[in-house]
């Protein structure tokens, strides 16, 4: 180095560089040698490593590039230096070679030659990098060479100061042209930097910069915005396109798609080898005795579950591979983060060190401030970088997740509760996963680094503490083990839960009608306590697990302290190594500390990912539903069904006429054959699925408008004069599965849905059973018959409507599962088989069929539309949902009526063309949502929930353990360090228990009120709100409640007192801190209260976002089969993922937004510790206690917005008292009714809906004044809809448990279900799949019957009670009403005319007013009046009336 600076510089620059002395002194400088070579070589190199990479563009074709302005300045300023370099170099050739050299004299040193040359040189290749700028195509700048002046600039700072400090020490300056060449270069070098820093934005990029300027402006816009007025959502950002859901699905599912394929690949392998096994073991089990036998077969069943019968260990592999560079990035970030979180602890000790050292120098305070100042705004930059990055990871993989299980649901049986849980807690815990996912690696390296710098300060003696962190090891395995237990059982609680919820949801109205809301209430309550059960041991584990390692902090520096202390007199535990490694020891609290909860988070996450797993990996369509005993298998079925012909299939309740049309569809696995079906195939269901929006978008249904064919559609289907009664005529809105339409209406729209998509096979499966007579007579004639719309279109008709069966070209009759005849309707009656039996039974004679073939020609048909409907009156129905007004004043709704309007053959329904249409009137409002701060009232609500002495107790355990770490921070004698070590443990395990207690109390009653109060609703609640809020209530806000919110309150108590804590103990060793105090305080105060309302704003938005997702997700679920028929199903995924978007676009900003909030208080906390905070080891965590309170204030606010939700569906009007003081005698009703009015009839008796003026007597009794469920428990009603619930079907007849068994097998005997319960394995115990899915639409209707037989009442209302029957089994039922209810008053809707001709009266409505009243056979004869004209469309003549002691409408 010696020789190296002497032929470099000369002995005269260089004798300093071997000399200490620059740093120990008052104004330390660096040696000369270094200015002029290190640092002017440094940036330079820097720059050739880089130009390479540049000027490759050099040698491509240039693009068109204008000169601008900036351009040419960088260029000129580049040239400048480029002179100011030559004349450095021309001016030292002068001085040792010109005229008036002095050659004796010694020449200049080698760096006087070097440097102006290597900045020549560089001067021409910057000159060049900026021409390479301009050439490459939509290129603003270099980043490389904004480095590179950034470096220049920072390393000619210490030349600068050299040269300036001589010339004002000497007061003259001794090389004036060098000294003028430096600054002059340097200033040229600023203005080079600055110009690097402005982007030359060519005006096709200007566009680009434009959007990017305003995506920057709007994160402060918003957050003002937010600080102003609540935000809305249309003030969210739109996503960008590597955020939207198409994108990250896109290439998760093809990740996804390999990934699954190896694992299939690699179970198939695993199961034949098992297989191979057990068949070598089965041989050698001959000899075995019989015991041991059966204690293996015992053995087996224990492990089955264990065993893994589906791919496994896919998922991780596909999220990793899916968001590999987010993950290797947030690592890093992370890696550098805790790398920097050691290098404080070091400055404190040479801080320590530093004041201790009286002879050290002001400037090394200074610099170790600097840099303990720039290290803590490093850690703030890359920690807040690393968790933004976390947090779009996690949402990324929330979406991924989301969108897979519902594309997993077009292609797999599956029920909503099971699919809610799926979306709402188990991809959301990998939602939150990511922000601890790297700390699986980063806890276990802090705590490494820790134990290598206290071994650095305390040797050997660290390894006591190692060895106590060994030990708990088998503690941390066993924890996770009971808590994984825990986890398994608690979400198949809610999975139970959750599908009871989505039952009730499902079939409120039918609840209703029977008053067992308390029932199912009880069944909801029981699975929640068994849920909040598991939550209390899952709580109190790991309250056990908070107290170890809250513990052991304490236990690991007490063991080493005193192992350091006692194995030799030479170890002294001074300040410098006690504050250090308490600062060591410090960091280590945290990894111990939070390793409970990471064990806690990563065991849940697991039960999750097996559970997602499971779902996804699944058989699609599950080829087991065809083999089970409760579903009918087809065999021997062999059809081929020519195009363009009309085949009806017939058969009674449950021979397999649906399980038909699920095999034509593909629903059903074929065992053993194949299905073709030619062309697009049109799917109209037994129960008509309608969506929830306008009327024109459910027939359209995704297709193009056709006016032309639209209108005929609607006309054939008989809908014209329906839109003349809707408010917005077809743009009004249909509520969630069709709750403002009738039955036939939503078959109608169901059929023209069909036929407009214009398929080529259409499958129809009863539509005309939910229709009037006459109405299934109009939509015969001219939608499916021979003259219909679909006259040229093959067409599988299943019927149980024997008046059309002569009008097909073919008739398959279905027996058990099996084709018993098919053939002409002719044919079959000639070959005298069981259809003609059947017939000869129930059909006509010919002479009756002659007359109605007559008849066929010349129908005169009484629109059902215009005609009362059998669950709704014909009035403005979305009104009289939406306010329930008087329901009986239905002529003032209409009483611009002309009169009936009748459709003849060949003419059409004359649409109106008012231009003043309304538009389409909304059913579903947008749902509520508060603004504003939460009230303290909903803080207050959570307090008392969890009950005023958990709070009081836990807030004191806190308070006292709080105290007891100031006192074992303070008190440095082992002893007292150890003891109140243990004892803040112990404090912090009983507040935690209590805190646990607490929040399950309050989880208890939060879910309790909100159940109760939901099932007390009226039934317009239910009408005009989507299913989807309610389930997002008891799915994402209850698990907030049970999860999220306790664990805030706990975060918020806990540093709430260590913020006071902590200042008090900093104001207590430097006062002068408190001065900074105050206003700091009032700072962040300030801070918050501009971020809070836009950050809970944003909570709340998508709280309400996410609604749509669910009730999206329960549609899709209810008309799976209608989607997969049509072929929508990428049109529904692209809904989805619409849906999806617009949650996601509150959920972004709202990251954003807690980034903002973290980086500006980090800031301001790292200005304060740079200030005041260096004298004292706290003041390295007082920024993070203060943070941390600020985002646990901000993180509870925001989650209490969940209990603000449960609060407001907590707190709806209810419907009447369930019971009053009013009760009837226990024998009421005895006899007849009175009732002004038809319209809505069952609505109004069962007091659905409430009459506002008149009244409905039963027995001389007002009804209006009794309770709901006295009045509802003593009437029997058997629904249109043959509602069913989960559970078995012994619950689903008599969940009270109030009859015996032998009195339900005596209500199924009389409901002709007897044998079939009877076959059942289970019997009575059967379990019922979620909506009855797994019974025919026929047996649900008998199991229907079954409960109104058990419920013995006095009065019975049958509402289309035998439409989806077959008529031997109509007329069984019909028999058995006869008999058994004989001295009942029955009151009977009905569409088939014939299955009401021996009731003593019939009441016929027009417009809600009684037009005929009198005996059937009377008005049989009146031929001018309206029950004639029916009777005559069904084929029905005069004199085949019968009596019977019922009355019917």
């Amino acid at each position: 180095l010696e020789e190296f600076g002497s032929c470099f510089f000369g002995h005269k620059h260089c004798m300093y560089i071997f000399n200490a002395s620059y740093l120990q002194r008052p104004d330390p400088d660096l040696p000369i040698c270094v200015e002029r070579t290190v640092l002017v070589w440094l940036p330079l190199a820097f720059l050739w490593l880089c130009a390479p990479w540049g000027f490759t563009t050099l040698c491509k074709k240039p693009a068109k590039a204008q000169l601008s302005k900036l351009y040419i300045c960088k260029q000129v300023v580049a040239g400048l230096l480029l002179l100011t370099a030559i004349a450095e170099l021309a001016l030292t050739l002068a001085e040792d070679y010109g005229p008036s050299s002095d050659s004796t004299a010694q020449k200049h040193p080698a760096a006087l030659y070097t440097n102006p040359v290597l900045f020549a040189v560089s001067w021409v290749v910057v000159m060049l990098c900026q021409e390479c700028v301009r050439r490459r195509p939509r290129s603003v700048d270099s980043g490389s060479l904004f480095v590179f002046w950034l470096l220049q600039v920072l390393c000619a700072v210490f030349q600068f100061q050299t040269l300036l400090r001589d010339a004002l020490n000497k007061e003259e300056i001794d090389d004036l042209p060098r000294f003028c060449l430096f600054y002059i270069s340097y200033g040229l070098q600023l203005i080079a930097l600055v110009l690097s820093a402005i982007a030359d934005v060519s005006p096709e990029v200007k566009i680009i910069s434009q959007t990017v300027r305003k995506a920057c402006e709007k994160s402060y816009i918003m957050l003002i915005k937010g600080f102003k007025r609540p935000l809305v959502q249309e003030d969210m950002w739109d996503l960008n396109e590597k955020d939207s859901t198409q994108t990250i699905c896109r290439e998760f599912e093809d990740i996804m798609a390999k990934e699954l394929k190896k694992a299939h690949s690699s179970l198939q392998k695993k199961q034949n080898k098992r297989k191979t096994k057990n068949d070598h073991q089965s041989g050698l089990a001959k000899g075995v005795s019989q015991d041991v036998l059966v204690m293996k077969e015992k053995k087996k069943k224990k492990k089955k579950d264990s065993e893994s019968d589906y791919p496994n260990s896919w998922l991780v592999r596909t999220i990793a591979k899916t968001f590999k560079g987010v993950l290797l990035e947030t690592a890093l970030y992370k890696l550098i983060q805790d790398l920097l979180a050691f290098a404080s602890p070091q400055f404190l000790k040479l801080m320590i060190s530093f004041t201790q050292d009286k002879t050290s120098h002001a400037w090394t305070g200074y610099l170790y401030a600097v840099l303990l100042l720039v290290v803590a705004f490093l850690q703030s930059v890359i920690l807040q970088q690393y968790s933004h990055r976390c947090l779009i990871l996690g949402m990324k993989v929330h979406v991924a997740l989301m969108a897979a299980v519902y594309k997993k649901v077009h292609l797999k049986e599956s029920t909503a509760g099971e699919i809610v849980n799926l979306i709402s807690a188990d991809a959301q815990r990998f939602n939150e996963v990511t922000n601890f996912l790297h700390l699986l690696w980063s806890y276990p390296l802090q705590i490494a680094l820790a134990i290598a710098f206290l071994w650095i300060e305390l040797g050997p003696s660290v390894l006591a503490g190692v060895l106590v962190m060994v030990l708990m090891v088998p503690i941390n395995g066993w924890l996770a083990t009971k808590s994984r237990g825990f986890q398994v059982e608690n979400m198949k609680f809610k999975d139970t839960r959750m599908k009871i919820v989505n039952d009730i949801l499902n079939g409120i109205k039918v609840l209703k009608y029977y008053a067992w809301e308390s029932s199912f209430e009880a069944q909801v309550q029981e699975i929640r306590e068994k849920e909040l059960k598991v939550m209390r041991k899952f709580a109190y584990l790991s309250s056990v697990s908070t107290f170890i390692f809250s513990c052991a902090p304490a236990i690991v520096s007490l063991v080493t302290f005193a192992v350091f202390v006692s194995v030799s007199p030479d170890n002294i535990l001074d300040a410098e190594k006690a504050f250090t490694s308490i600062s060591l020891f410090n960091i280590l609290r945290l990894p111990l500390a939070m390793l409970p909860e990471l064990i806690s988070i990563m065991v849940q996450t697991t039960v999750s990912k097996k559970r997602l797993k499971k779902f996804l990996s699944g058989d699609d369509l599950d080829t087991m539903a065809v083999t089970r005993d409760d579903m009918i298998i087809l065999f021997s079925v062999s059809l081929d069904i020519k195009p363009g012909r009309l085949v009806a299939v017939v058969g009674a309740v449950g021979s397999g006429k649906t399980s038909l049309i699920s095999a034509l569809l593909g629903e059903l696995h074929s065992l053993r054959g194949r299905i073709n079906i030619k062309g697009s195939v049109a799917y109209v269901p037994q129960q008509a699925w309608i969506q929830n929006t306008t009327l024109k978008d459910n027939i359209l249904f995704g297709s193009n408008l056709d006016e032309e064919h639209y209108l005929s559609v609607v006309d054939a289907c008989a809908l014209g004069p329906d839109l003349d009664l809707l408010p917005g005529r077809d743009q009004t809105e249909i509520g969630e599965k069709g709750i403002n339409l009738s039955g036939g209406q939503k078959q109608r729209v169901s059929l023209a849905r069909a036929v407009y998509s214009s398929a080529d096979v259409y499958l129809l499966d009863d539509p005309l059973s939910a229709v009037d007579s006459h109405v299934g007579k109009h939509l015969f004639e001219r939608v499916i018959g021979p003259k219909g719309l679909l006259k040229d279109k093959t067409r599988i008709l299943v019927t149980h409507g024997i008046s059309f069966l002569p009008y097909v070209d073919e008739i398959i009759v279905l027996v058990n599962g099996v084709v018993f005849e098919v053939g002409s309707y002719d044919g079959l009656r000639a070959s005298k088989g069981a259809f003609s039996e059947f017939l000869e039974t129930y059909g006509k004679d010919k002479s009756n069929n002659a007359y109605a073939r007559k008849d066929y020609e010349q129908i005169d048909t009484l629109l059902e539309g215009l005609e009362p409907q059998a669950d709704d009156s014909p009035e403005d129905i979305v009104s009289s949902t939406l306010k329930r007004e008087n329901s009986l004043r239905h002529s003032q709704r209409h009483s611009k009526r002309n009169g009936s309007v009748r459709v003849r053959k060949n003419s059409s329904v004359r649409f109106k063309k008012d231009s003043g249409d309304k538009k389409g009137q909304r059913l579903i409002e947008k749902e509520a949502m508060e603004t504003g701060r939460v009230k303290f009232s909903v803080y207050l609500q959570y307090m008392r929930s969890m009950g005023w002495c958990f709070v009081t107790w836990s807030f004191l355990f806190y308070f006292i353990q709080n105290v007891a770490i100031i006192a074992h921070i303070r008190d440095m004698r082992i002893g007292v360090f150890g003891a109140l070590g243990l004892a803040q443990g112990f404090l912090v395990f009983f507040g935690t228990i209590l805190i646990a207690d607490g929040s399950i109390s309050a989880s208890r009653t939060l879910h309790t009120n909100l159940l109760s109060n939901i099932l007390k609703a009226p039934m317009v609640f239910f009408d005009t709100t989507p299913s989807g809020r309610i389930v997002n209530r008891f799915a994402k806000d209850i698990f907030t409640v049970d999860e999220m919110i306790p664990m805030s309150f706990r975060s918020w108590i806990l540093c709430i007192l260590g913020v006071l804590g902590t200042l008090f103990v900093i104001c207590l060793a430097t006062p002068i801190f408190t001065a900074v105090v105050v206003p700091m305080a009032v700072v962040y105060y300030f801070v918050q209260r501009f971020y809070v309302p836009t950050s809970r704003q944003l909570r709340r938005l998508d709280s309400v976002s996410r609604s749509p997702i669910y009730s999206h997700f329960g549609e899709t679920i209810s008309g799976l089969s209608v989607i997969r028929a049509y072929g929508h199903q990428q049109r529904f995924l692209k809904q989805n993922e619409d849906t999806i978007d617009q949650n996601l676009k509150s959920v972004y900003p709202w990251f954003v937004s807690n980034r903002w909030l973290a980086m500006r208080l980090e800031c301001l906390g790292n200005l304060v510790v740079g200030l005041v905070g260096l004298s004292i080891s706290y003041a390295l965590s007082v920024t993070q206690i203060l943070n941390w309170l600020v985002r646990m204030t901000s993180e509870l606010e925001t989650n209490i917005v969940a209990m603000e939700r449960v609060r407001e569906y907590a707190e709806i009007k209810n419907e009447a008292p369930w019971i009053t003081s009013n009760r009837p005698p226990d024998d009421w009703p005895t006899e007849t009714y009175q009732i002004p009015s038809k319209s809505s009839l069952t609505n109004c008796l069962f007091r659905i809906i409430e009459a506002s003026e008149g009244r409905i007597l039963i027995d001389g009794i007002d009804i209006s004044t009794l309770g709901l469920h006295d009045l509802r428990s003593r009437l029997a009603i058997i629904p249109q809809d043959p509602v069913l619930f989960s559970g078995t079907l012994r619950m689903n007849l008599d969940p009270f448990e109030k009859s015996s068994d032998e009195e339900i097998w005596t209500v199924l005997e009389l409901a002709h279900l007897k044998d079939y319960v009877r076959g059942l394995p289970t019997g009575l115990q059967h379990e019922v799949s979620e909506g009855g899915e797994n019974l025919s639409v026929g047996q649900r209707q008998l199991l229907c019957l079954a409960r109104a037989l058990l419920r013995k009442s006095r009065i019975l209302i049958l509402d289309e009670a035998t439409a989806a029957v077959d008529l031997e089994t109509d007329d069984l039922i019909q028999n058995t009403i006869r008999t058994e209810f004989s001295h009942c008053t029955v009151l009977t809707i009905a569409h088939r005319l014939n299955t009401i001709l021996d009731s003593s009266r019939v009441m016929v409505l027009d417009f809600g007013k009684i037009v005929e009243f009198d005996s059937p056979s009377v008005l049989l004869n009146n031929k001018q009046r309206h029950f004639y004209a029916m009777a005559k469309d069904a084929g029905i003549r005069g004199g085949e009336t019968s009596t019977a002691k019922n009355m019917s409408t």
